[in-house]
């Protein structure tokens, strides 16, 4: 049965207050950015381009004239990348500021002149530049969502909520970015004192010259470096062996029984490790306050646009907002999403009771669902929308938040509106315990022609790509736990072999087969019969397919592909499909094939070829170490 929205006071409704249609969010949801420019290919290009370069431009050594201490610049420089691959996905206005200052690093260490003759420098300032016209390219759609979100509203403007009107944003990201900026300064501190703390000894130390005569490592895979010096024989601890070659002169300092080499002097590593963590962490939540402090003073600032909307809080572990038309009563398509907190709620002006008729649907369809199984999601919500929805931008609205309820409340975004596309965000509100709704059964059979042949789906691109990165991963395991011969990491083996070997079974070659009497699993190691009448349910979860039975355990295969990313690339789930048209034909028996599935359509597991080859590797591993 489907539920009512819950209504809103016409009092709390502004005269002239326009209905957002599904026509006019349409055009807003078609004004998103193109695929291109999604954030996660720029991020991919930044941070391949900068692995590229670090990897192929060699470091100056540690020598005694130029000792390899602390580098602040290097450090700070650092701090900004990582901000600004960041910023790239969640502030583009700010990533645009670090990018630049990326630039300018750049060029001060010579990386455009070194981009006519280094291929890896090149590379970056190509991936710098498909950033920058990507952020344009999103900055510039923001600006149309805006257009058509004013188009949509039209002329009516109202202040602010007296409520919304001293909320505000902010407080806790400036609490923690100064906790965090704090820890950053402590270990700045410490970094300069394990520096002047050896400055100060090796000033009335001893300088000698010696030789490199031995390099190792000790039981805790430390570098350990052997240098005779004055008739004496060292051992220092380093972290670039590769400068301190066999046989090579180094200076070291000498005061009493301290020694410390000139060219690698002190280890201040784990308080760096603190100023970047700190540093990142820190000026990424500041940067994160401010932002959400200037936008909610922004809307503040005079009368707003309204809109009149659909509002329905996720659940469970999804605790977004999400806005839906005006005539979508049934939440089918959302239009976009935020996080909201509540600012007060206010009291109605006439004080009646709500009228008993929503409340009565709303019980009824509670029950319903109840008896089949399942939870209830939250309520549609009426409500009315301040300010003017775009990505990027801040809204309040208000609502009430139950039928029931004679109080109205007023709610304050707390997050950057988000567009609900598939794509760039994921599609929908959540249903408690399921990551994603489910489209409703006659919605698939629709798209479903009854057919006489056995249906076959199988494994896929993504699926066989997941598959196939497996693979190189089984092998190296295999590589490294019998690279130092007989010992206890061979344990590993027996508990993550099995794991690996049937993880790429499945993922390469999956197969589910339809024919009149049920269904043929096809996983790793066997084919599985499972008849219609003994399915219970049919699903789909980011890690695979799942097929209850009445009297025994579930059959499932995993992985079955990559859910998240094909999401992220616009693409529905291959495997989600899958499971929503083998449920389509639990539930709606004429649908399903008329013939059984003939000898050689059910597939053939791959789980124990690939246990030969793994065995073949292993002793080509054994034999050739």
């Amino acid at each position: 049965m489907t539920r009512r929205p819950v209504p809103l006071p016409a009092e709390h409704i502004p005269p002239g207050t326009a209905d957002w249609r599904t026509p006019d969010a349409r055009r807003w949801l078609a004004a998103v950015p193109a695929r291109w420019a999604h954030p996660l290919w720029a991020l991919l290009a930044l941070a391949a381009s900068l692995v590229w370069d670090v990897m192929t431009v060699p470091s100056a050594p540690c020598t005694s004239a130029d000792p390899c201490g602390t580098d602040w610049p290097g450090l700070g420089m650092t701090v900004v990348l990582v901000l600004t691959l960041y910023w790239v996905w969640r502030q583009p206005r700010l990533a645009f500021a670090g990018l630049a200052a990326t630039l300018v690093g750049f060029a001060v260490e010579g990386g455009f002149a070194a981009a006519f003759s280094e291929p890896s420098a090149l590379a970056f300032l190509l991936a710098a530049a498909f950033t920058a016209a990507g952020l344009v390219h999103r900055l510039a759609v923001a600006g149309r969502q805006r257009s058509l979100a004013l188009e949509a509203a039209g002329p009516v403007t109202q202040p602010l909520p007296a409520a919304a009107r001293t909320f505000r944003r902010g407080r806790f990201s400036f609490g923690l970015a100064a906790l965090l900026l704090a820890a950053a300064g402590v270990g700045c501190w410490q970094a300069q004192q394990v520096a002047d703390a050896y400055e100060q000894r090796a000033a009335g130390a001893t300088v000698l010259s010696g030789r490199v005569t031995a390099l190792e490592q000790d039981d805790d895979g430390i570098d350990i470096l052997k240098v005779e010096a004055d008739g004496r024989t060292r051992r220092f601890e380093t972290a670039f062996p590769e400068d301190f070659p066999v046989d090579s002169r180094v200076d070291i300092v000498v005061d009493g029984d301290w020694a410390a080499l000139v060219a690698e002097p002190y280890d201040a590593f784990g308080w760096e490790l603190l100023v970047l963590g700190g540093s990142v962490a820190g000026l990424a939540f500041l940067a994160n306050g401010m932002d959400g402090r200037t936008r909610s003073q922004r809307l503040r600032r005079g009368p707003l646009p309204l809109l009149h909307v659909l509002v329905r809080e996720g659940q469970d572990d999804d605790v977004r907002t999400w806005v839906f038309a005006a005539d979508d009563p049934e939440g089918l398509r959302p239009i976009l999403y935020f996080h909201s907190l509540h600012a007060f709620k206010g009291r109605d002006g006439d004080g009646r009771d709500a009228d008993d008729g929503p409340a009565a649907v709303v019980e009824l369809g509670k029950v319903a669902e109840i008896l089949r199984g399942e939870d209830p999601p939250p309520p549609l919500r009426e409500a009315v929308l301040y300010g003017v929805p775009y990505a990027g931008a801040e809204v309040a609205f208000v609502s009430r938040d139950d039928a029931d309820d004679p109080e109205v409340s007023v709610e304050c975004s707390v997050t950057a509106v988000k567009p609900a596309v598939p794509g760039w965000v994921e599609r929908g509100p959540r249903r408690r315990g399921r990551k994603n709704p489910r489209r409703p059964v006659d919605e698939i059979a629709a798209g479903m022609t009854p057919t006489t042949g056995p249906r076959v789906w199988a494994a896929h691109g993504f699926s066989r790509a997941v598959g196939l990165c497996l693979l190189p991963v089984q092998g190296g395991g295999i590589w490294a736990m019998l690279d130092e011969g007989p010992s206890w990491t061979w344990l590993w083996l027996a508990v993550g072999l099995p794991w690996l070997v049937t993880a790429v079974a499945t993922a390469l070659t999956w197969r589910i087969t339809a024919d009149r009497d049920g269904l043929w699993v096809t996983g790793a190691w066997r084919v599985r019969r499972v008849p219609w009448n003994v399915i219970t349910s049919v699903r789909h979860s980011d890690d695979g397919i799942r097929v209850g039975r009445a009297e025994d355990s579930s059959v499932e295969l995993s992985p079955t592909g990559w859910a998240w990313l094909e999401r992220r690339l616009g693409r529905a789930p291959h495997a989600e499909r899958v499971a929503e048209e083998v449920r389509a034909l639990l539930l709606r028996p004429e649908l399903r094939p008329l013939q059984e599935a003939p000898a050689g359509r059910q597939g053939v597991p791959v789980g124990p070829p690939l246990v030969a080859l793994s065995v073949l590797w292993g002793a080509a591993v054994l034999l050739l170490l």
